[in-house]
């Protein structure tokens, strides 16, 4: 995600820095192989001084850095609180405020301490949980959870301990029950002669299927995992105090890193991020599996991973990489994710693995007529680009292509649709911009300590000069802010979606530490990935941690709650640069923007999302649970008769009629695969209440640029554009 490395190949600076570090680090290297902690000295010293000298912003190696280092860290081996005590973090807290010394020295003290720890008290926990497991609960006593770990203290003692290990495993049993209460009571009503199991039966089914999960998650940590992989932890918890986007890959990791950059593996299709003490799905994959079972949503907490029947396993507190392992598997296996909802429901998701293809990165198009007018929109979900093979097809080429194709259909005015676009290739949204802009700057560059750079669009030709929309969201970042802030610093078009993008304004570099020694006694050290550099606005502002702000805010989901990079604890902060020299293409959009203002604030749908909206955010400090069956019961109805409320919002339909252009056509009658993933892009857009308004102002933009007689022309006057009237 985001990989705006084409630039970086070119820099210089980077390949200086790169010769400088393998000349002195070298003299680092012992000559013979050594055991494994020499190897993790010198991952630390490696790490430390490629950031000292490679970041954009270093940070200084202080007692403040410590300090979070230390938090970042405890919390990550412990997230539940239900290992440690409080006399072990009593005994850790000693080192909160040294660990920078420790670094400097290549001191592991406090990392072999912690580590050793840990694993005793996970070895510890398997008889807690087991004699927790072997009676049933009580569901009558009033009593309730709280899932808000950061807030509860440690266990003093192991009556304490235990106490935790009781409320959450209940926690879990409780909403196994339910749910298997929900599914006999299905099977009776399908089946009238069905006799549902007794809530005892189905009270001990959960018990032994949580043991059973348990047993499986504590054999995997104490056999599959090894020092490297709790070593690698620690790593991360001090490269991450640098920035959110600076994060060192071990070789396992990296490997990995590589194979999804490939383009084809078989899973789910989804990809996830880590979001406090869970694993959120932070994207879906066109055309796999979980984008093709219309369940899977980004945004939803995955609680439980299932192996096809079995009893599925709590993921709370495991690591992401180990989630992941649970979730992928060979092509035509199930898997089943417990996950809770945006909302705050709880719901099971089957799905089929499958080969995962990345053809749907590509961009795609399709027509639709509103009001006899027919338009063009353009599905863009990242920048892609070949650096290995540029004869290979990228983003801006393909852009261009479809551009032509809709220009042969008629269109009268074009969307490009980046929501959830992550980004991708500087050189790519380069040029694309340049497709709608005559020659002039696009984006600056900053490097540390380094005049800003400006990138042009050196093409005068103009691919599409109608009106235009870009569509973005919350999750629209990197290369999507960069167009769409170009788009809109020079007038060319209206921007349009969530309240803000992303906020990503950085440059990541990943860096191969191997090419730092000459030795391979110590095998594969993994690479890093860290921030080189910031881009900023040819308006001089920065896109870090701001976004883009939206010319026409739609209301959405997320409306109340602070996402993205903004909502990152170590982000860097946003700042600003002189502007480059442009000049903007239009004015006078205020007719447009206003008219959709107006519409979007009488529109039903949007006042039911915009409701939506606000019952997410009061429900998202929620984290009382009450262990009652009864009252727990309760609350789920609650919330299911509130959701009935919302239903309207998946209902909705515009009737618009959307047309592949023909060349597929052609192809549907071999593809039959591509023909279905184009009918289901075209179900979803007709459904697109945000797809509707932006044509809605496309079609107000046509009617202006016909009124004003608002084109761009060849005409050069001091190498600018004019509007002509």
């Amino acid at each position: 995600m985001n990989r705006i490395v084409d630039y970086m190949k070119r820099n210089y600076k980077i390949i200086l820095l790169v010769t400088a570090l393998s000349a002195v680090l070298w003299s680092f290297i012992p000559s013979k192989k050594v055991e494994d902690p020499e190897k993790d000295k010198l991952l630390i010293e490696l790490l430390s001084y490629v950031l000292e000298r490679g970041h954009y912003s270093p940070v200084a190696f202080d007692d403040n850095f410590s300090q979070k280092v230390y938090k970042k860290y405890i919390n990550g081996i412990d997230p539940t609180k239900r290992f440690f005590y409080q006399s072990d973090i009593n005994e850790f807290a000693k080192y909160e405020n040294s660990i920078d010394d420790l670094i400097k020295t290549k001191d592991l003290t406090f990392f072999e301490l912690t580590n050793s720890r840990l694993l005793q008290r996970i070895h510890e926990s398997r008889s807690i949980y087991e004699e927790i497991l072997d009676k049933p609960f009580d569901f009558s006593k009033d009593e309730e959870i709280n899932l808000d770990y950061d807030k509860l203290p440690y266990a003093k003692n192991k009556k304490e301990l235990t106490d935790r290990w009781r409320k959450q495993l209940k926690f879990s049993v409780l909403s196994s029950v339910t749910d298997k209460q929900k599914l006999e009571e299905a099977k009776h009503k399908k089946d009238s002669t069905y006799t549902v199991k007794s809530f005892g039966t189905i009270e001990k089914e959960a018990r032994e299927n949580s043991l059973k999960s348990l047993d499986e998650y504590f054999d995997f940590v104490e056999k599959e995992l090894d020092r490297n992989d709790w070593f690698s932890i620690f790593l991360n918890s001090i490269v991450e105090q640098f920035d959110p986007h600076t994060f060192y890959f071990s070789p396992d990791d990296k490997d990995k890193f590589d194979i999804s950059m490939s383009g084809k593996f078989e899973g789910i299709g989804a990809r996830l991020q880590k979001k406090n003490d869970a694993v959120e799905v932070s994207e879906l994959i066109s055309g796999g599996p979980a984008w093709r079972g219309k369940e899977l949503e980004a945004g939803d907490l995955i609680l439980k991973v299932g192996q096809g029947e079995e009893e599925p396993l709590d993921i709370a507190g495991m690591r992401l990489d180990d989630v992941v392992k649970k979730i992928k598997g060979h092509k035509g296996t199930e898997v089943r994710l417990t996950v809770k909802k945006v909302d705050g429901t709880i719901k099971i998701i089957s799905i089929i693995r499958d080969e995962v293809e990345t053809e749907e990165t590509f961009a795609k198009s399709s027509t639709v007529e509103k009001d006899g007018k027919k338009f063009g929109i353009i599905y863009l979900p990242k920048f892609y680009i070949s650096f290995e093979n540029k004869d290979n097809r990228d983003a801006y080429k393909d852009v261009a292509l479809e551009i032509e194709r809709l220009k042969k259909e008629g269109i009268q005015g074009l969307i490009i649709d980046l929501r959830g676009n992550g980004g991708g290739s500087l050189e790519t949204v380069v040029n694309m911009t340049g497709l709608f802009i005559e020659q002039g700057p696009v984006v600056q560059i900053k490097s540390s300590g380094r005049k800003q750079e400006v990138l042009y669009d050196k093409d005068a030709s103009v691919q599409w000069d109608g009106p235009l929309v870009v569509m973005v969201d919350n999750f629209s970042a990197s290369a999507s802010e960069i167009f769409a802030a170009a788009i809109q610093d020079y007038k060319r078009g209206i921007v349009i979606g969530s309240k803000h993008t992303y906020g990503k304004g950085t440059v990541q570099n990943v860096i191969d530490l191997n090419q730092f020694i000459r030795s391979s006694d110590f095998g594969d050290l993994g690479a890093l990935k860290t921030t080189t550099q910031k881009f900023y606005r040819i308006n001089g502002g920065s896109t870090q941690r701001e976004g883009v702000l939206s010319d026409i805010v739609l209301p959405d989901r997320f409306s109340y709650l602070d996402m993205g990079e903004r909502d990152e604890v170590n982000a860097l902060p946003w700042d600003k640069i002189s502007p480059a020299e442009y000049q903007p293409v239009f004015a006078g959009y205020e007719s447009v923007i206003n008219k959709s203002k107006e519409r979007v604030a009488n529109n039903d749908q949007f006042k039911l999302i915009d409701e939506n909206a606000k019952w997410i955010f009061e429900r998202k400090d929620v984290n009382d649970f009450s262990l009652n069956l009864k009252k727990f019961k309760h609350e789920l109805d609650e919330a299911d008769l509130k959701l009935k409320q919302f239903k309207a919002i998946t209902d909705y339909k515009n009737n618009l009629d959307f047309k592949s252009l023909p060349y597929e056509e052609m192809i549907f009658e071999k593809d039959t695969i591509l023909k279905e993933k184009r009918v289901r892009w075209h179900e979803e857009m007709q459904k697109d209440v945000y797809m509707d308004e932006a044509l809605n102002v496309l079609d107000d933009l046509n009617v202006l640029y016909s009124s004003q007689k608002m084109v761009l022309t060849k005409k050069k006057k001091d190498n600018k554009l004019e509007r002509v009237d």
